[in-house]
């Protein structure tokens, strides 16, 4: 399944391109690295421990809430943005969690192949199955990223965090980076009812300042819409994201307190960006 992006991928610990051998993927140098049962590779490597990633919970809810069409509009935003904005070249979705965000732009783009990396393993388990065309690879993108130079046309980034001089690197010249942003308003009812984590009023002007150099702005969007949750949904919400960490103990007492159905705002900014 990983031939078709093989050519795509370098080896996490010598930077040598890697090439399909047998069951597994390997370097000029011998480092080999393995198929897992569920259909992806891990090319976890280089310095330090990996970042901590999603939970097999989170991942479920995340699956749960992502099928239930919850955020329908913003997977169609993104994958309008990206085959406007495509120029050529396969797709890359950096934190890709479940690959949804990646097969929905795959759609539109049908002549492409797709790398789904996260360094969640479930989630990695998930995006293997997410898309014929697209292939999970289980890696921190702040290690570097494992993919060769000027391999992808674009970058997909949604509610996950960015490593600028890599995807820099990974993208041709000219390519496309489309991030995904929550608002202030994100939620913000939730955030109220449930003291939640918020959205940092500064995240704009921290993204703007962590692209440039790398990145010239060329278009930004937002979406909000309305969403009335009833309490299962909630908790799926809740549990798909950063919240999980702080909230698993306390939240259905919560949420049983609140409305049914819970009103909502969804609010993000797309933003899209060309490689310098």
């Amino acid at each position: 399944m990983l031939d078709d992006v093989a050519r795509l991928l370098a080896c996490p610990h010598c930077g040598a391109g890697l090439e399909p051998a047998g069951g597994a993927l390997r370097c000029a140098a011998n480092h080999s690295f393995d198929l897992a049962k569920q259909g992806y590779v891990s090319l976890l490597g280089g310095r330090g421990a990996p970042a901590l990633g999603d939970t097999a919970p989170m991942i479920a809810a995340r699956a749960d809430f992502l099928a239930a069409g919850h955020y329908d509009p913003i997977s169609t935003a993104l994958a309008d943005a990206t085959a406007g904005a495509h120029t050529g070249g396969p797709l890359l979705d950096l934190g890709a969690g479940t690959g949804h965000y990646l097969a929905r732009a795959l759609d539109r783009v049908p002549d492409e192949v797709g790398v789904a990396l996260d360094v969640s393993k479930f989630a990695s388990r998930r995006a293997a199955k997410a898309h014929p065309r697209a292939s999970a690879v289980l890696a921190d993108a702040w290690q570097g990223l494992p993919l060769r130079d000027a391999a992808v046309g674009s970058v997909l980034n949604a509610f996950a965090p960015r490593n600028p001089a890599e995807t820099h690197r990974v993208l041709r010249p000219g390519g496309h980076l489309l991030v995904v942003t929550p608002n202030t308003g994100h939620l913000a009812e939730l955030v109220a009812a449930l003291g939640l984590l918020s959205v940092d009023e500064r995240k704009p002007q921290r993204l703007a300042e962590q692209l440039a150099g790398h990145f010239d702005p060329i278009a930004t969007t937002t979406r909000e819409f309305p969403l009335h949750l009833g309490p299962a949904e909630l908790g799926t919400l809740v549990g798909m994201g950063p919240n999980a960490w702080h909230t698993a103990d306390s939240l259905p007492a919560r949420i049983a307190e609140l409305p049914d159905p819970f009103p909502v705002t969804a609010s993000i900014t797309l933003s899209t960006y060309r490689r310098r």
